[in-house]
């Protein structure tokens, strides 16, 4: 759905949510889904909060987990072009299974698809489908990063992509970055870079990976970015995806080198790498992944060596056991990497040597007795800090030196991680609600998002589950928040936590007035035409979301102070959901005001233009908030009554509808925007933000500017005509219905049993009605008896093709096909220029084609009965005609079309020409009723 509203507000599973305040949350984590089994996609993903880790990464499993990550020094880089086309599988049984560092790299954030679970479109789905792929990530174990360039909406050929992203260097250049950041051994794309992955955006995907392997290590490429202290990387190995198709089982020799079974059981995860990977992808609803499974047995994945600066390691067949054969990673293998350097640091490969035994003693002391692990590992620690320490001394310099140092560090972190394991230790920060007590608030009353200025409390727990006698001393926790520099806000000590035991420290904090919020680093001017995202704050480039605003780190001694221990976590505001069940978001940051212009489009038709009533939310985030004054900033020559408005909102959570009406100047067809703005405590608001969260998701804000973008349409509609709509997915042509003065009635899909249809000229199926409204298929005779009897069908896209052409939904045989215009400027041709559709109650010409937004269509029929009238034939370059998008049968005494044209987008986006042709379609049948 396109987000209209802009004040916060929670949205479920992408439905347009109720209008109340907004809270916060963040989170981390990917797969592939070809050959998977699919299911009905409504059904929600085991209910885990976000914040939470999985149990797979808590107490014993989660200690020899990260035992495993210690072991080896492996990194592995994967790339792919939206969010759902991970190789999860592949990605979990590296990470999990061989405790390799895996960062995945996704080019866009799916903003430009569709959505199966609601109408959020364009940046907001997005935002979503950023928060989906996060949740899948957890379950693969992997981080994430992106670049800025936007998905457009389908694409046939790389070249076009390429053509939409300003070229190569703007996607390349962020690859670059974070290859040059992370430092990968290998890089695995999961597409070919060919026709055969598809979509223009895989095939460009796998181009510029190849390209980025390469350019990386350059200095001469993208040269700002080694200024900025970025040195060059090379990376040993490159592989492609896609060599056999999705899911094949088998795969000619010459088309792989590595071939792994993610069909392998692991005992910690209790199935298969790729079905405990399907859990994670189970979240991304908004792809229709919620009923996706994976049988047991094996499944594998191949992938081909392309580019390597090493020798080959392959057998005779051509063939490797692993991505990382060839190359050492070792605990000493990192001293190895130093060539000539390492006679600098000749106590480096022992030294690392004796710790990989100290690792391997651990390992092998956490199968027996976990807790005793923690003893083998203070020296591994202390051995590491030692190291890292040597090391920025050394005489080593440049990229030898910062690599062996970015590493050691790492494996540093991953050891005082293990320690904490191994001890049971754990921190907790709460931000306290006002009036609360000891309880928890309702969702609606809970601290989650504050303002600048504001003042809050947040306790700090610590808690030793050591169960064998340790105890902590020396406990010290600091309460921090993230900006440009640091704020701290103090720190306190307590001297001894002993086992089984729990120390709370209390911050009393106020925001400092220049606090930044909390919302993305990234926008869009226009989405719907907009390729490339605007990048507002540099320092997150590439990263899924900032961090959360405020960090709590303590610190700890144990082994009688000889060892130091370190664990950091955000803060977060527990609440009760609407069920009653305890959640928790990660404390954010928000103006006192947020503004909402509803609807967010509007569209004004000449001949009933004169006054349009515009509506301004205003909602409130801080209790004792100055009053101010609401205005519109219109166009020139329009008018308001009344000119400006008081706005008195004294809680934190009050909200208020401000009505405006507005008198427009000469209306001409053309486009125009209307402001809000607030002007309260010396300070100008204009914008609102929206949370956008789901109860298997974390959650993040969505800011939008408060304006609404008026499209003025010459559009004549009749007014006689009533039109029941059923909602398929979700989208908001009713509602631009509405705005142009039509007397439109939502039929619930559930009460289409019962519902008197006699009553509607046109009944109108949403997008995707059959796929996501099993009453559709169960009611389909009774549609087409209201058909027989004069009634007007109007039939959108489904993408279920195979369900639809079975279940043969059409009065007379058509054959539903995934063919598409994805090109929303390639020529159309009318068919029928004679067809009453054309002339009624609008004269369509060939202008009313142009300005469309993302795509001409999409699901176009390829086979019909000649009962059905082909009305538009459009095609992409170099391709031939596409006759099915809009068809048009008799039957009995009524119509039924069927249309695949991207009328969801046109509407909500203004496009004149189509408002008024689906103005046609709506009216078909109907011209003598007038």
């Amino acid at each position: 759905m396109r987000n209209t509203g802009h004040r916060p507000w929670r949205t479920l599973a992408g439905t347009r949510p109720p209008r109340q305040l907004a809270q916060t949350v963040f989170l981390i984590v990917l797969l592939s889904v070809a050959g998977w089994a699919q299911a009905p996609a409504r059904t929600l993903p085991a209910a885990i909060n976000p914040l939470d880790q999985l149990p797979q990464d808590t107490g014993t499993p989660g200690l020899r987990e990260m035992l495993l990550r210690l072991h080896t020094t492996a990194r592995m880089l994967h790339t792919t072009a939206h969010p759902d086309d991970e190789d999860g599988g592949m990605l979990t049984l590296e990470s999990r299974g061989k405790g390799v560092t895996v960062t995945l790299l996704t080019l866009n954030r799916g903003e430009g698809g569709q959505n199966k679970v609601g109408s959020n479109l364009f940046d907001v789905l997005g935002v979503l489908r950023t928060l989906e792929l996060l949740g899948a990530d957890q379950y693969y174990g992997v981080e994430q990063r992106f670049t800025r360039v936007a998905d457009f909406g389908f694409s046939k050929t790389a070249d076009e992509t390429f053509q939409k992203w300003q070229g190569h260097d703007i996607a390349l250049a962020d690859m670059v970055r974070v290859i040059r950041t992370f430092r990968p051994d290998v890089i695995v794309a999961r597409f070919s870079g060919t026709d055969r992955d598809g979509h223009g955006h895989h095939q460009a995907s796998s181009i510029l990976t190849r390209e980025a392997f390469r350019a990386a290590a350059d200095p001469n490429r993208f040269p700002g970015q080694v200024k900025e202290g970025l040195l060059p990387w090379q990376a040993k190995k490159l592989y492609i995806g896609n060599v056999c198709g999705f899911g094949a089982a088998t795969c000619p020799d010459e088309n792989w080198t590595v071939k792994l079974n993610t069909g392998e059981v692991n005992s910690a995860l209790g199935m298969s790498y790729v079905q405990f990977a399907m859990e994670g992808l189970k979240h991304q609803l908004s792809q229709g992944a919620g009923g996706w499974s994976v049988s047991p047995g094996p499944h594998y994945a191949f992938y081909k060596l392309v580019d390597s600066v090493l020798p080959s390691a392959a057998d005779k067949n051509g063939h490797e056991q692993d991505f990382f054969d060839g190359i050492d990673t070792s605990l000493p293998g990192l001293a190895a990497r130093l060539g000539e350097e390492e006679k600098k640091v000749p106590w480096l490969r022992p030294e690392l040597a004796e710790i990989a035994g100290g690792v391997r003693e651990t390992a092998e002391q956490s199968e027996k007795n976990p807790s005793g692990a923690a003893r083998s590992l203070f020296t591994v620690v202390n051995s590491l800090r030692r190291m890292v320490s040597e090391v920025r001394s050394s005489q080593l310099r440049g990229i030898a030196r910062e690599d062996l140092e970015r590493r050691l560090q790492e494996k540093l972190q991953q050891a005082e991680s293990s320690l904490t394991l191994a001890l049971n230790v754990t921190l907790e920060a709460s931000v306290v609600a006002p009036g609360v007590g000891t309880g928890l608030a309702r969702e609606r009353d809970a601290l989650s998002v504050i303002s600048p200025g504001q003042k809050f409390e947040v306790r700090v727990t610590v808690h030793n589950g050591s169960s064998s006698n340790y105890a902590l001393r020396g406990v010290r926790a600091s309460l921090d928040g993230i900006r440009d520099g640091v704020d701290h806000w103090g720190e306190q000590k307590e001297d001894t936590i002993l086992p089984g035991q729990e120390h709370t420290f209390a911050f009393e904090v106020q925001l400092p007035a220049d606090f930044p919020y909390t919302r993305p680093y990234w926008h869009r001017n226009n989405p719907e035409v907009d390729s490339v995202n605007t990048i507002d704050n540099e320092k997150y480039t590439e990263l899924p979301f900032p961090p959360s605003p405020f960090r709590v780190d303590a610190s700890y001694a144990v082994a009688e102070g000889k060892v130091q221990g370190e664990i950091s976590a955000p803060v977060l505001a527990p609440f009760l959901d609407e069920k009653g069940i305890e959640r928790r978001r990660a404390l954010a940051v928000a103006p006192v005001f947020s503004l909402a212009l509803e609807p967010g489009e509007q569209v004004i038709p000449i001949e009933d233009g004169k006054v349009t009533t515009v509506k301004v939310g205003v909602s409130s985030n801080l209790t004792g908030a100055p009053d101010g004054t609401l205005k519109l900033d219109l166009p020139e020559g329009w008018k308001s009554e009344p000119e400006q408005l008081h706005v008195s909102l004294e809680k934190r959570g009050d909200n208020q509808d401000f009505e405006f009406k507005v008198f427009p100047a000469i209306l001409r067809e053309g486009r125009a925007q209307i402001r809000a703005v607030l002007d309260a405590g010396a300070k100008k608001y204009s914008g609102g933000y929206s949370l956008v969260t789901r109860e298997d998701l974390g959650s993040f804000y969505y800011y939008q500017p408060a304006l609404q973008r008026v499209s003025i349409v010459d559009v004549k509609v009749p007014h006689d005509l009533k039109v029941g709509y059923i909602m398929g997915a979700g989208d908001d042509i009713p509602t631009v219905l509405r705005q142009i003065g039509m007397d439109v009635k939502l039929i619930p899909a559930e009460k289409l049993a019962t519902e008197n249809l006699t009553q509607y000229g046109t009944i109108v199926l949403g997008i995707r009605a059959n796929d996501t409204q099993k009453e559709i298929a169960e009611n389909h005779q009774k549609l087409l008896d209201y058909v027989s009897s004069g009634g007007t069908l109007l039939v959108q896209y489904n993408t279920g093709v195979g369900d639809f052409n079975k279940d043969d939904l059409t009065p007379f045989h058509a054959q539903l096909s995934r063919a598409r215009v994805s090109d929303e400027e390639a020529p159309v041709e009318i068919l029928a220029p004679k067809d009453r559709v054309f002339h009624y109650p609008n004269q369509i010409t060939q202008r009313d084609f142009d300005g469309w937004v993302q795509e001409r269509g999409l699901y176009f029929m390829d086979q019909w009965d000649d009962h059905f009238v082909p009305l538009l034939a459009s095609h992409d370059p170099a391709e031939p005609e596409q006759k099915g998008g809009l068809l048009l049968a008799h039957y009995g005494k009524g119509i039924y079309i069927y249309t695949g044209y991207a009328f969801f987008r046109q509407l909500p986006a203004g496009v004149p020409g189509a408002i008024r042709l689906y103005v046609n379609l709506l009216s078909a049948g109907h011209e003598g009723d007038q």
